[in-house]
C-alpha cells in the first residue's frame, strides 16, 4: 500500500507544477492593471509606475514566477495588493467558514444521497422509483444559485423559518450558527447528493447481478443482511471515487452559494480578489483549490486501492 501511494506522488506533484503556471500565465493575461486599481483611476503615471515597483510587477514575469513560487515553498504567501492583509491571515479566516459550509453539505449529502441511492437501487415498487428518480433528477438539474433563491423564498420570506443570509459562528451559539448554516448547506448539497444517489443506486443493480449475491439468495439470506454485509461492500468502491471527485465539486460550488447568502469564505474572498485584480491573492486561492483537488483524487485513490487490492497491485490509476 506505501509503494502504491508513493507512485502517486511524482504526478501530484507535476499536477500541481503545471496549474501553477497556468494560473500564472492566465491571470497576466486577464485585462486590467492591479497598480491601476490600486493607485487610483485620477492617479498620474508615476504614482502608477511606483505602485507597480511597490508590488513587484515590474519585474521580469519569470522573476515574478520565481518568487511567487519560492513564496509558496517557505510559507510567505505576501500581502494581499486590495486588502492590506497578509494572504495567510485572509485565507486561514475565510477557509474556516469554507470547510464548515462544505463539512455540512457533505453529511447532508451522505445522508440524503445515501438513503435515496440504497432505495433506488433495492425498492421494487416501480411507483417508489420513479419518485425518487423524478426528485434526484430534478436536484440534479437545478443549478445551485436557482436553488438557492428558491429555498430563501420558500423558508426566509414565505415561512420565515431561517435567516435567509450572514453567518453566525457554530462556537459562539451553537443554535443560531445552525440557523445560518443550513440553508446554504442544503443548497450546496442537493447536486452532491443527487450524483451520489444515481451512482450509487447503479452500483447496487450491478452488484445485484453478480453471482456472491445469488449465492446468498440460494443460501436463505435475508434481504437486509444481503445488502448490509454483501451487495453495498461490493456497491462502494466506484462511489467513493465518484465522492472524491464531488467533494471537490464541493468546494467549488462553495463559490456561487457563498455570493448567494453572503456567506465569508474563501469563494467571497476569491470574488473580491478578482474584481480587485489582486494577482497574488488570486494565484494563492486558485493554486490553493487544485491543490486540494489533487489531494483529494490523491485520498480516493488510495481508499479505493485499499477496498480493492487490484487497482494497488495493478497499479491502476
Amino acid at each position: 500500500m506505501l509503494r502504491y501511494a508513493l507512485r502517486r506522488v511524482p504526478s501530484a506533484l507535476l499536477v500541481l507544477l503545471v496549474a501553477s503556471v497556468l494560473v500564472f500565465g492566465v491571470l497576466r493575461l486577464a485585462p486590467g492593471d492591479p497598480a491601476v486599481v490600486l493607485a487610483g483611476p485620477d492617479a498620474s503615471a508615476a504614482t502608477v509606475a511606483h505602485v507597480r515597483a511597490a508590488l513587484g510587477l515590474d519585474s521580469a514575469l519569470p522573476v515574478q514566477y520565481w518568487t511567487w513560487l519560492t513564496g509558496l515553498f517557505t510559507g510567505d504567501l505576501g500581502t494581499s495588493f486590495i486588502l492590506g492583509a497578509p494572504i495567510t491571515t485572509l485565507i486561514g479566516h475565510g477557509l474556516g467558514n469554507t470547510l464548515e459550509l462544505t463539512a455540512a453539505a457533505l453529511l447532508l449529502a451522505l445522508a440524503g444521497g445515501g438513503a435515496a441511492g440504497v432505495l433506488l437501487g433495492t425498492a421494487h415498487h416501480k411507483g417508489v422509483r420513479a419518485l425518487l428518480g423524478g426528485a434526484v433528477n430534478l436536484a440534479l438539474a437545478i443549478p445551485p444559485y436557482v436553488t438557492g433563491v428558491l429555498l430563501v423564498l420558500l423558508l426566509s420570506v414565505t415561512f420565515r423559518i431561517l435567516p435567509a443570509s450572514g453567518h453566525a459562528s457554530l462556537l459562539a451559539d451553537p443554535v443560531i450558527g445552525v440557523q445560518y448554516l443550513l440553508l446554504p448547506a442544503l443548497c450546496l448539497a442537493l447536486p452532491t447528493g443527487a450524483v451520489l444517489a444515481r451512482f450509487l443506486a447503479a452500483s447496487l443493480r450491478k452488484s445485484n447481478q453478480e453471482d456472491y449475491v445469488r449465492t446468498g439468495h440460494g443460501k436463505g439470506l435475508t434481504e437486509r443482511r444481503l445488502l448490509t454485509r454483501h451487495t453495498l461492500p461490493g456497491a462502494l468502491p466506484p462511489v467513493i471515487t465518484v465522492l472524491g471527485i464531488q467533494i471537490g465539486q464541493l468546494l467549488g460550488g462553495a463559490i456561487v452559494v457563498e455570493a448567494v447568502f453572503a456567506w465569508p469564505g474563501i469563494g467571497q474572498l476569491l470574488l473580491q480578489a478578482v474584481l480587485g485584480r489582486d494577482y497574488l491573492l488570486v494565484q494563492d486561492l486558485l493554486l490553493f483549490a487544485v491543490g486540494v483537488f489533487v489531494a483529494l483524487q490523491t485520498l480516493t485513490d488510495l481508499v479505493q486501492a485499499g477496498l480493492d487490492p487490484r487497482v494497488r497491485i495493478g497499479g491502476g490509476v
